[in-house]
């Protein structure tokens, strides 16, 4: 019986270290949200690699026009439909930094994808907003009122994902989602956004950031 005991102990022992691991390695928590293959990949890449440095973190997905901003431990905080650039790419015009938005051709109007180190900050009118890309003028903020012919709102709560194209390159986010969830986490402190590409697979951008970060 003895003999037994010490069996039966042993076996939970290791049921129990199976069960860490198991709840170590399960990923993203999107807490039953939905959310497409390429963001559940880039969530789980994130934390098994430990990329975001122990930030908070957020991954924009240009093809479903949604945004997901998540805790350092990698608990999803808020999930919202975001308006991107006009114009599908996931580069920057070349010389972005020494223009204004203003200038950008419609071809030109691009969110692009990639890692970005963000930072709370301003813009030019006072309003905090989140710098995804200072140098390029990229941003996450707000919705903000515009010319009723752009139905700016209207496309934000759209199933069309198409609808979503519209800004000069910025993520733009409802009012409330951002005073709720981008002001609470990504507006307190740095934090770092994976904004996904859509002309290629996302795998090839994550195994990009992999080489990167092996290189001497």
């Amino acid at each position: 019986m003895v003999r037994r005991g010490k069996a039966l102990s042993a076996a939970a022992v290791v049921s129990v270290c199976v069960a860490l691991c198991n709840a170590a390695n399960a990923g993203a928590d999107f807490v039953g949200e939905r959310a497409s293959g390429d963001a559940r990949y880039a969530a789980n890449w994130v934390l098994e690699s430990g990329d975001h440095q122990g930030q908070p973190f957020a991954i924009v997905d240009k093809r479903d026009a949604r945004i997901y901003v998540f805790e350092a431990q990698g608990r999803v905080v808020g999930v919202a439909p975001v308006l991107i650039g006009l114009a599908a790419g996931d580069l920057s015009a070349p010389d972005i930094a020494r223009r204004a938005p203003s200038s950008l051709l419609p071809a030109e109007r691009t969110t692009p994808a990639g890692r970005f180190n963000t930072e709370p900050g301003h813009n030019d009118k006072g309003e905090d907003i989140v710098w995804v890309d200072y140098e390029a003028s990229l941003a996450i903020h707000r919705l903000r009122p515009a010319p009723a012919t752009e139905r700016r709102s209207e496309r934000l709560v759209s199933q069309n994902a198409a609808d979503h194209r519209i800004s000069f390159g910025c993520v733009v986010v409802p009012v409330d989602f951002y005073e709720r969830v981008v002001a609470a986490t990504l507006g307190k402190r740095r934090g770092v956004v994976y904004v996904l590409p859509e002309t290629r697979p996302v795998q090839e951008m994550f195994g990009a950031l992999e080489l990167s970060a092996a290189a001497p």
